[in-house]
C-alpha cells in the first residue's frame, strides 16, 4: 500500500521529471539518486530497461524523505527502511499512517485522534509515536513545504495530535520517581510536539515531567530546573540558526550539575554533536526515553 497522494497531485505530473531536474531540485547528485534506487529500492520503480528515468511526484516525495533521513545522520540502509515504512511499502504502520493522513485531508480531528488510539492498540504507545504519529506529521510537513496542503491543515493536524497526547498524559501511571524531568525547546525553536510525545513516554516509564514549551530562554530554563530539583533536563533544537543558543542552554544546565540530554535536527551530523556535554538522544523517541531513564537510574536519581 502506498501512502495517500498529497492534495493537488494531478495527471499533469504523471510523466514526471528527468533525473537531472530531480537532482537539482533535491540538491542530491545524480549518481546518489541512481544508487538509492539500485541498492535500496528508493523509489520503487517498474520502469522498463532502457527507458530514461523520470520521477513522478510520489517518487520525488520518497526521495525527499530519503534525503532528509540521511541529513539527520541515519545510515542509508536504515533510512531506506524508514522511508518504506513511512510510505506504507512495508510494516504494519503503513495502513495506520494512510488512514491518519486521510483524516487530515478531511480536516477530521476526531478521525486523527481515533487513528492514533488505534495505532496504540496495534503497535503499543512507543510504536504509535515513532512509527505512526511522527512519520505522519513529517509527511504533512513535507506536503505543506511543497505547497500540497495549506497551513490550516498542518496546524489542525498538529493540534489534534497534541490534544491526543494531553489526554494520554492525564491518564499516565502515577510516577515512581520523585524529582521531575524538565523538557524544553531551545531559545530559538518553536516545534514542541516531539517534546510532548517524549514527555508522555517518560511518564509511562514512571517519571514526572514538566514541559516548558517553545523558545525557552537559557536563564529561565536553568532557574526552573534548579527550583524544581530536576533529575534531568531535555533540550531540543531543530533549526540550525538556533543551535548556538541551544548549546548555551545545554552548557548552562550541565554547569549546574544537572544531567542534560539533547536532540533535534540542529544536531543531525557528527560534527554538530562534537564536544557537547550531556547525552545525544538520537531520532527515535522510545530509544530516547529508554536512554534518559537508564542514565538517571544509573546515577541514582530514581
Amino acid at each position: 500500500m502506498s501512502v495517500v497522494t498529497p492534495p493537488g497531485t494531478g495527471e499533469s505530473e504523471s510523466h514526471g521529471v528527468p533525473i537531472a531536474v530531480a537532482s537539482q531540485a533535491l540538491h542530491v547528485p545524480m549518481p546518489t539518486l541512481r544508487s538509492w534506487e539500485l541498492r535500496y529500492g528508493i523509489p520503487e520503480s517498474d520502469r522498463p530497461p532502457g527507458k530514461h528515468r523520470r520521477y513522478t511526484e510520489p517518487e520525488m516525495h520518497a526521495l525527499r524523505l530519503m534525503r532528509d533521513e540521511i541529513a539527520r545522520g541515519t545510515r542509508a540502509s536504515v533510512a531506506a527502511k524508514s522511508v518504506r515504512t513511512l510510505l506504507g511499502v512495508a510494516g504494519p504502520a503503513g495502513e495506520l499512517i494512510q488512514h491518519l493522513l486521510e483524516a487530515s485531508n478531511r480536516l477530521d480531528t476526531d478521525g486523527i485522534r481515533a487513528q492514533l488510539t488505534k495505532a496504540t492498540d496495534v503497535l503499543g504507545l512507543d510504536g504509535c509515536i515513532d512509527e505512526v504519529m511522527l512519520p505522519a506529521m513529517r509527511q504533512i510537513g513535507q506536503w505543506w513545504m511543497a505547497g500540497r496542503c495549506d497551513l490550516s491543515q498542518e496546524q489542525l493536524t498538529t493540534e489534534a495530535a497534541r490534544a491526543w497526547l494531553d489526554k494520554r498524559s492525564a491518564f499516565a501511571p502515577t510516577p515512581t520517581a520523585m524529582n521531575p524531568i524538565i523538557l524544553a525547546c531551545g531559545p530559538g525553536d518553536l516545534h514542541t510536539i516531539g517534546l510532548e510525545a517524549l514527555a508522555l513516554l517518560l511518564r509511562h516509564r514512571g517519571w514526572p515531567c514538566r514541559v516548558l514549551g517553545a523558545r525557552v530562554p537559557t536563564e529561565s530554563l536553568t532557574t526552573a530546573s534548579v527550583a524544581a530539583g530536576a533529575a534531568g533536563v531535555v533540550i531540543v533544537a531543530h533549526l540550525p540558526t538556533g543551535r548556538r543558543r541551544a548549546l548555551a542552554s545545554i552548557t548552562a544546565v550541565h554547569e549546574r550539575g544537572i544531567p542534560v540530554f539533547w536532540a533535534g535536527n540542529a544536531f543531525s551530523t557528527r560534527r554538530s554533536r562534537a564536544q557537547i556535554p550531556g547525552s545525544y538522544l538520537g531520532v527515535r523517541l522510545q530509544d530516547a526515553a529508554d536512554l534518559v531513564v537508564a542514565t538517571l537510574s544509573r546515577d541514582g536519581h530514581r
